[in-house]
């Protein structure tokens, strides 16, 4: 008598190389032309966190310059509103406001210019994913 272990059975089915190599083949497809497709939602996430910080940091601001019957100055820069500032106009009544300022989405910090170019009391922008000076810039819009 055979040991039953090593018995074949002619009736046995599997899977085929080809049959595998068919279905990691569609999955391959599937999973790039998901990729393609979601990349423009991921630039499209990165510049509503702008948004959605510069209103953060607007709200900040507003609030010192309440509080200190002005922004901070171009050369106080947003750290005015975590750190005491030292240069004049020295405030009257600092408070801190924000634990940290935050970076842009592409690991930048967020550029402040007092009085503004295009807003009369302070510009709040972002170079954006190519990380200088250029068309594609964004900016806090009043």
């Amino acid at each position: 008598m055979k040991n039953p272990v090593f018995v074949l059975r002619r009736n046995q089915s599997a899977y085929t190389l080809v049959e595998i190599m068919l279905v990691l083949a569609i999955i391959s497809v599937l999973v790039g032309s998901a990729i393609f497709l979601l990349a423009n939602n991921v630039d499209a996430a990165k510049e509503q966190r702008v948004e959605t910080d510069f209103q953060a940091i607007t709200t900040q601001l507003k609030t010192y310059e309440m509080r200190n019957f002005n922004v901070p100055t171009t050369e106080q820069g947003l750290e005015a509103l975590v750190v005491r500032p030292t240069i004049k106009p020295e405030p009257r009544k600092w408070m801190k406001l924000m634990d940290s300022v935050p970076l842009d989405p592409w690991g930048n910090p967020y550029l402040y210019r007092s009085p503004g170019k295009f807003n009369p009391a302070f510009d709040l922008y972002s170079w954006g994913p190519d990380k200088k000076e250029s068309s594609d810039d964004l900016y806090y819009k009043k």
